[in-house]
């Protein structure tokens, strides 16, 4: 551990000293990616895409990351594909309930972020494309 900053030298050099010192030392010598290129940047600052490399690079959905709004309008427009993927009517059913009761309680409890401007989905509706989708395949 380092010792206390001197008195009259200014943070930036003596930060600068330090990192120097840990560096003849060989303190970051074989640390994890040494060598390789850095990731391209998206765009977004640097912590949002370190968050976003963390998520995807440990298997996780990204949209976890998004706002309550967000994220419910994304799963109404998923909605027709994660159906298709459902064996039995019922099944459709359960899924088309489970996200509406997800909708009305968003509506019913305070949230940070975007509006929601999601509606129900019309289980009925949802029912006869899953219908309509399995006959055409």
């Amino acid at each position: 551990m380092t010792g206390r900053k001197p008195p009259k030298v200014s943070f930036r050099w003596w930060v600068d000293r330090q990192i120097g010192e840990a560096r003849d030392r060989g303190e970051f010598d074989d640390l994890p990616g040494t060598g390789k290129p850095l990731p391209k940047p998206t765009g977004n600052d640097a912590a949002t895409d370190w968050v976003l490399r963390q998520v995807r690079d440990g298997g996780h959905d990204a949209k976890a990351l998004l706002p309550p709004a967000l994220a419910l309008k994304r799963e109404v427009q998923d909605l027709p594909e994660r159906l298709a993927a459902e064996r039995t009517e019922g099944r459709v059913r359960e899924v088309v309930a489970d996200l509406n009761e997800r909708i009305r309680q968003a509506y019913l409890n305070h949230h940070t972020g975007p509006p929601l401007t999601v509606a129900l989905v019309d289980v009925e509706e949802a029912v006869g494309d899953w219908r309509r989708s399995r006959a055409a395949s």
